[in-house]
């Protein structure tokens, strides 16, 4: 079994006590499971059964350099969403061929340096951004390769800070307004269509609006191929979620097959970006409880070490994540508030969780936090980023240390402030 399971009362990963890292590196400290993420990642690329694709891991979920060198040793490319995501990217061994570069609001600056990359695509977001991407491929003698990422209105049905396909999200380019573009690109001596572009958002958990985005981009990429433009690929984007409270989710098999069913008329291959559907589960936030008080008559405040400085999600948007003590206590279970020590009454990390007796000093571990945990992790408070593990075939290795003051100060003039 790959990840995190309990074996004789104590949870583990991959066969190593949480309870043991934690002793080691002290908390809060996030711990990947590396056998779960190549188990993920192979699930999903062996879903296309021979169907030409390529799978860009979307760095945003955790661009914590050892897991993306564990990603670029799986075979995946990379879908990064800034400059220094692309840096990230580079230095960890990708190819420039190997990055697609979508986001809204891609600075002047973050252009002049993606631009003569030659990329495998810059998904263009607007139709200012394509003029000013073809200004720069213009001066330096190089034509760049974009993908239109086209709105395409349709609900992804999950929480509206992360769904992105609707005309109200300030996502992508309209219908209508992409067709002109894209005709447009045909005359631009500059700029080399490669692609389409979608993505209509995050953690979906139904099949629907995958199905329902595959068929519009399929559906459009038929006509413009009828019509003689010419095309790479499609760029169906990710969004396929997980299970944080052990719900029904789409399965990969099921996400992949109903791409291909869409797709296969157009003879294109698939790029997808998956993120969260590979990291999320196999991460866990590991902390301590250093605080127990009373919250009403029948449940606790559980103060613990960690909280939106090091998972923000729970804070932003509510998110569920599941909270399990490392160790199992006797008795039976009562209710908690699980909130961490950030001075934000928003700081709540589990809400009414029914959890056998803690006490001050137990670990408890905060699971599927491998994707958008670390990754939206802050100094708040000047709170230090905490450290994290990779467990691999029965040992842990630290990916990156915790920081310190020192760290923190690093880029401040400390020494001109004290001289002042």
């Amino acid at each position: 079994m790959t990840g995190f399971h309990q074996h004789h009362a104590e949870l583990v990963c991959d066969g190593v006590p949480l309870s043991a890292i934690a002793e080691t590196e002290g908390t809060p400290t996030y711990v990947y499971s590396a056998a779960l993420i190549r188990e993920r990642y192979h699930e999903i690329d062996a879903a296309f059964a021979g169907y030409p694709h390529t799978l860009h891991y979307a760095l945003k979920a955790n661009s914590t350099f050892g897991i993306v060198r564990l990603l670029r040793g799986l075979g995946s490319a990379v879908d990064a969403n800034s400059v220094w995501e692309i840096e990230v990217a580079l230095r960890a061994g990708f190819a420039p061929a190997d990055i697609v570069f979508p986001g809204v609001g891609k600075s002047a600056s973050e252009l002049e340096c993606a631009v003569p990359l030659g990329l495998k695509a810059i998904n263009v977001e607007s139709a200012g951004e394509l003029e000013r991407i073809e200004t720069i491929a213009e001066r330096v003698g190089r034509p760049a390769r974009v993908a239109i990422r086209i709105n395409p209105d349709i609900d992804a049905r999950s929480h509206p800070h992360i769904s992105t396909g609707l005309k109200i999200n300030k996502f992508g380019v309209p219908l209508d307004a992409a067709r002109e573009l894209i005709s447009s690109i045909a005359l631009r001596r500059w700029l080399t269509l490669v692609a389409l572009h979608v993505h209509v958002g995050s953690q979906i958990t139904t099949l629907e609006p995958l199905r329902n985005t595959a068929s519009f981009l399929a559906g459009l990429a038929g006509e413009l191929l009828r019509a003689g433009t010419r095309l790479e690929y499609l760029d169906l984007g990710g969004g396929l979620g997980i299970a944080y409270d052990g719900g029904p989710v789409v399965s990969p098999p099921d996400y992949v097959a109903a791409l291909v069913a869409e797709v296969r008329p157009t003879n294109l291959p698939i790029v997808i970006e998956p993120g969260r559907s590979i990291v999320g589960p196999a991460g866990a936030l590991i902390a301590r409880v250093v605080d127990l008080k009373p919250r009403n008559g029948v449940s606790q405040f559980a103060v613990i070490d960690a909280g939106m400085s090091e998972l923000l999600r729970p804070a932003l948007y509510g998110a569920f994540h599941r909270i399990e003590p490392v160790r199992e206590a006797a008795g039976a279970p009562r209710q908690y508030e699980i909130v961490g020590p950030v001075c934000e009454s928003s700081d709540v990390v589990g809400r009414d969780r029914e959890l056998a007796p803690l006490a001050v000093g137990d670990l408890i571990a905060i699971r599927d936090a491998g994707a958008y945990g670390s990754a939206m992790a802050s100094n708040y408070n000047r709170r230090p980023l905490p450290v994290e593990v990779l467990v691999d075939e029965g040992r842990w290795r630290v990916l990156r240390r915790r920081q310190t003051v020192d760290d923190l100060l690093n880029l401040e003039n400390v020494e001109r402030c004290l001289e002042s």
